[in-house]
């Protein structure tokens, strides 16, 4: 039987898996190794150190992130300019095993001619010059906003590059349209997950929650939103939880005596908190790429209360409730909050959501798209 090898870039390590992107890449890579392929595993490290979990693949190595101030004044988009790396491509010149490019971030080897004959695939976690764009609109005038919006046009500017890749996993139908209007060999692959089943409890909860990696400023802004927009409008009792509040973050829940902020949770106490909270409250203003904390909350959660952007492009919209003003999601709280979630409740979302995010069947479509 002829084994299955195959290359994947991560842009970060990929575990501990408690922020969006790399829970897709750790599941992902998860569900390839038990779908029986030999996964090479290579990692950029700034910060999360090498994992003893990884020794699962094949083999794993790992890079350091060139973060240094200087790789900020090409051309080349900072994301994927921090992650060139020679001694990547000396490792992936020792075998010809096809590639997986995890984002546009990893996509350097698409412009080395020495890996002109390979078969790179690339992941598309976004459309990433609309959400560096997005990122610079939620930002005052200052440095941040300065190269958000440089890093945006130089992002457009560069993703022409996947006109070399073999083929393109996008995220989202959203995402999917947009690349197959582009570019050759598209294909849907919806975001991979912790979980292949509903694991909500029935019942009800006493509480709301938002939760995110509160470390990204799209997060906290949305925290912010809700503490003073929704939050601070209600009598019961709302968390906020996440990694890395700012000090902002914190001194504004401290003045609500509702508001409870739950700061660096780890895995066991973050699903124990989605499990128990009766509405799980989620929005963003950036309706790009999947939002895989919506996917956590589906999958342990009882009731989902998003905004449209949250959902947009994603076909679940009707397993949540949506709305878009802080008036109408007060009055579906107030609602949610009285109402029992039931067997018959979870065993349509489960329905629903092994149509679309079976971690197993996703791997498949990899593997069958890929030229092995």
């Amino acid at each position: 039987m002829t084994e299955n090898h195959l290359h994947i870039i991560a842009f970060d390590v990929p575990y501990p898996a408690n922020y969006g992107g790399v829970i897709d890449v750790f599941y992902r890579v998860k569900a390839l190794i038990e779908a029986g392929v030999k996964v090479h595993l290579h990692c950029f490290e700034y910060g999360r150190g090498e994992q003893e979990i990884l020794k699962r693949c094949y083999d794993v190595k790992y890079y350091k992130r060139d973060t240094f101030f200087a790789k900020q004044l090409s051309l080349t988009p900072y994301i994927v300019n921090s992650r060139q790396s020679e001694a990547l491509v000396q490792d992936l010149l020792k075998d010809d095993y096809p590639i997986l490019c995890e984002g546009l971030h990893t996509t350097a080897v698409l412009n080395d001619k020495r890996l002109k004959s390979r078969k790179i695939y690339v992941r598309a976690h976004n459309i990433e010059h609309d959400y560096y764009q997005a990122l610079a609109d939620s930002e005052k005038w200052g440095k941040k906003k300065w190269f958000y919006l440089a890093e945006a046009w130089k992002l457009r500017r560069y993703e022409p590059v996947l006109c070399k890749a073999a083929g393109i996993f996008a995220i989202s139908q959203k995402d999917a349209d947009y690349f197959a209007r582009r570019y050759e060999n598209v294909i849907l692959v919806p975001g991979f997950n912790a979980t292949d089943s509903v694991c909500s409890e029935t019942g009800r909860g006493d509480y709301v929650l938002y939760h995110g990696n509160l470390s990204v400023r799209e997060n906290e802004e949305a925290a912010k939103w809700l503490i003073d927009n929704v939050f601070s409008e209600l009598d019961g009792h709302c968390i906020v939880a996440g990694l890395n509040p700012s000090e902002k973050l914190l001194k504004l829940a401290e003045r609500h005596s509702n508001v409870t902020l739950v700061a660096n949770p780890d895995d066991a106490e973050m699903i124990d908190l989605l499990r128990q909270a009766q509405v799980n409250i989620l929005v963003t203003n950036q309706p790009t790429g999947l939002k895989l904390k919506l996917l956590n909350a589906l999958y342990n959660g009882r009731f989902c209360l998003v905004n449209g952007d949250m959902v947009r492009g994603t076909s679940l919209d009707d397993l949540c409730v949506v709305a878009d003003e802080p008036e109408q999601m007060i009055a579906e709280i107030k609602r949610l909050m009285d109402e029992d979630f039931t067997e018959d409740d979870i065993e349509e979302r489960d329905l629903a959501m092994r149509q679309l995010y079976d971690n197993e069947s996703n791997a498949w479509k990899i593997i069958k798209a890929i030229s092995f």
